[in-house]
């Protein structure tokens, strides 16, 4: 918390993460990765960016919105306050999302944060 959310926007973020992270770990997910300027400084990012690791995870199970990517990920950013994409293959780069979130859009390479779900080690 103290990381994250030093302030209302951020703890409402963070409770918005918190309630997908929990959905995605009871389908089986191990692993999220988290981007964006929720994971710098910025006092006030508009939302998070972070992809899911689909192995192992019960798709028929999965709650919908995690697969509703349309109009800009808009019932995501409705529910949780930010947008998660399976990580597969983003199609502008050719790269599955969570080496896509690791690079700038100058092609600079940058860190990520990574979430492990349900013991996961």
């Amino acid at each position: 918390m103290e990381r994250f959310g030093w302030n209302e926007k951020r703890r409402a973020l963070l409770d918005g993460l918190a309630e997908a992270l929990e959905l995605l770990a009871t389908v089986g997910c191990r692993q999220v990765w988290l981007n964006g300027s929720f994971v710098t400084a910025k006092d006030e990012p508009g939302d998070f960016d972070a992809c899911w690791d689909t192995d192992g995870v019960d798709l028929d199970e999965i709650d919908p919105v995690f697969l509703d990517l349309t109009a800009g990920r808009a019932a995501q950013k409705r529910r949780f306050g930010g947008e998660l994409f399976p990580n597969v293959i983003e199609a502008g780069s050719g790269l599955v999302f969570a080496d896509f979130f690791q690079n700038e859009r100058d092609g600079s390479r940058k860190g990520i944060v990574v979430l492990k779900l349900g013991g996961a080690t």
